[in-house]
């Protein structure tokens, strides 16, 4: 059978890549294509198009490059109808998801939602449109089903990819732990926009911890050149490629950008500050749209502030050094914290396997 899965950023690569694995267990023929990155091209997904190719952010980079997300939208549909599938399943990325859903839907396609747009933060309306044009939503918060039976959609709840993806991780690489040497995690995005907005602020609350070791978190698709010219300055930094969950599982806390990001460190149980700061005009425009009270998933999920959130003006130097000398020489306050993230962790582990699930409530919906 055939099948036409879609993401738009590095986390969806990496739940696209596990359920590209899994559907190949239940269909050793399966035929797939798909639009994502590295992992799921590995996973045996023939690859049309890179995300990093797509990686803008914010609503004013986005309206810049709108004639480049354009043609992308354009190349979807024309491909899509050559390749001609059995199925087509969206990961996440509602911007360019939702159109070619509504153009897949109107060809006949089946059509499949796995991790829902967060609809429930911004452009609720949406829902009208994915419960037209959407065969199967598939959610991976528990809360999401809750909120989509306010609008009579009927969704199912599969469990987070991440718990499992971590829950292995942690499982096969036991060695891996904290050195003596105070160890901080530096995790500043995986575009260069958004990079190039929150290191510098990180790297300079660095000099007030001359005795800490820093890591950074390198995006695979950006050149190790690219961070030195921010970080050269700086004797206690370095930098770690394509070993992010390494990186976690070794440090004692981490200074985090908003996203996925903030959800695999809580899961690894590695206190956190998460970090946003966006350009003043795409804040602005969120600030009136967003309805939720936190925007990180952790705090999200546990309707409390969980871990520190520092967003937009409050992302300054000093800001990071008073959260981060509180996680790491308040024993209480730190203790705090590890307690909400073992709480995260006993909300979302109850879900399973979320990709093997996925797969084949997609494999038994073509096959019926």
């Amino acid at each position: 059978m055939k099948y036409y899965l879609i993401a738009g950023e590095a986390s969806g690569d990496l739940h696209g890549s596990n359920l590209i694995r899994e559907i190949r267990k239940l269909d050793a023929h399966a035929n797939i294509r798909c639009w994502g990155g590295d992992l799921m091209q590995q996973a045996g997904g023939e690859l049309v198009s890179h995300y990093k190719e797509r990686a803008f952010m914010g609503f004013l980079e986005v309206f810049m490059n709108l004639r480049k997300v354009m043609g992308f939208i354009k190349l979807c549909k024309k491909d899509l109808l050559e390749f001609n599938p059995d199925v087509v399943v969206f990961i996440d990325y509602p911007g360019f998801n939702i159109p070619i859903a509504e153009f897949a839907k109107k060809h006949g396609y089946k059509t499949v939602f796995y991790i829902s747009p967060q609809v429930w933060a911004w452009k609720e309306g949406r829902v009208k449109t994915l419960r037209r044009v959407i065969d199967k939503m598939l959610v991976i918060l528990p809360f999401e089903k809750e909120f989509y039976a306010k609008w009579d959609y009927e969704v199912e709840y599969v469990g987070h990819p991440l718990v499992q993806v971590i829950d292995e991780f942690r499982r096969d690489n036991p060695h891996l732990q904290p050195p003596a040497q105070t160890s901080i995690a530096l995790l500043p995005g995986s575009r260069m926009q958004e990079i190039r907005k929150k290191l510098p602020i990180m790297l300079e609350a660095t000099k007030n911890f001359p005795n800490c070791r820093f890591r950074i978190a390198q995006a695979p698709s950006l050149e190790r050149s690219f961070y030195e010219t921010m970080t050269s300055q700086y004797s206690n930094v370095e930098l770690v490629q394509g070993k992010t969950y390494e990186l976690l599982m070794q440090s004692h806390a981490a200074l985090v950008t908003s996203g996925t990001a903030t959800l695999e460190t809580a899961l690894f149980g590695v206190p956190e500050v998460v970090c946003y700061k966006g350009s003043t005009v795409s804040y602005e425009i969120a600030k009136r749209l967003i309805k939720v009270k936190y925007i990180s998933l952790v705090n999200l999920i546990l309707d409390k502030p969980a871990v520190k959130e520092l967003i937009q003006h409050e992302l300054t130097p000093g800001n990071l050094t008073i959260e981060l000398r509180k996680l790491l020489e308040d024993p209480g306050y730190r203790s705090g914290v590890q307690k909400n993230l073992t709480e995260l962790w006993n909300i979302l582990s109850p879900g399973g396997a979320a990709s093997a699930k996925t797969a084949k409530i997609i494999v038994d919906m073509i096959r019926s």
